[in-house]
């Protein structure tokens, strides 16, 4: 059930704001300001630290004990540089593509590729594996390409469906076809850490493209996913 709250700080006297638990994509890009990046590393840090301690001081913590006197400059530094570094164009990784002179005309597949990344909602871990598949059109990819164009877009406030939809139209841009597939299964702590706090459940989410919409194509990449140990 949505519940309706009036919030009475300066910021938001003149919104009214929705709390809710449903899980929304609202786009496949990530809902980015035209000002998103206006400022620099340092200003950010300096700024979320700011709000970071004025959290954790409403929530009645001693920021002059030693354990907690450094921790709002480790969080804003942990955002800006770790946790939500796939938010700045300029950490996308280069991609560099390669001729096929083994003329390999088959699916290539990656699975078990480590995806950590932070639920929008409730800024909490999403923790799981992407599989990557794809058909070479005539050049191939580093693997470990994929690997850094999984961790670029985790490594942002998400969704896991937007998530999975941007790593599948990079990899069809980078690749230069359409024949990719993308599969991502990830426990989702705003899940399990909160709510209805189920342990056991799993989310997975797909993109298929091209061959992979045909019904052979994905069963033999769903095959690799799902039964190869």
């Amino acid at each position: 059930m949505k519940a309706k709250v009036n919030v009475n700080s300066d910021r938001y006297s003149e919104h009214l704001r929705v709390i809710h638990d449903e899980h929304i994509a609202t786009a496949k890009d990530t809902p980015l300001r035209i000002d998103a990046f206006q400022l620099d590393d340092a200003t950010k840090i300096n700024k979320i630290a700011w709000h970071v301690e004025e959290i954790l001081h409403t929530l009645g913590l001693d920021l002059n004990d030693d354990s907690l006197s450094g921790t709002p400059l480790r969080v804003a530094t942990m955002y800006v540089k770790e946790i939500f570094s796939g938010l700045n164009p300029g950490n996308k990784p280069d991609i560099t593509l390669f001729e096929n002179k083994f003329q390999y005309n088959q699916m290539l597949v990656e699975r078990n590729i480590k995806v950590h990344s932070f639920c929008e909602h409730h800024l909490v871990p999403i923790i799981g594996k992407a599989h990557v598949g794809y058909i070479s059109n005539g050049q191939v990819i580093g693997l470990s390409k994929i690997n850094r164009i999984v961790d670029y877009y985790a490594r942002r406030p998400q969704v896991q469906e937007r998530l999975t939809e941007q790593i599948a139209e990079e990899l069809k841009n980078a690749l230069h076809t359409e024949d990719i597939a993308v599969v991502i299964d990830a426990d989702h702590m705003c899940v399990s850490m909160r709510g209805v706090k189920d342990h056991e459940s799993l989310t997975t989410t797909s993109s298929f493209h091209g061959k992979f919409l045909e019904e052979n194509f994905r069963k033999e990449f769903l095959t690799y996913v799902f039964t190869q140990k």
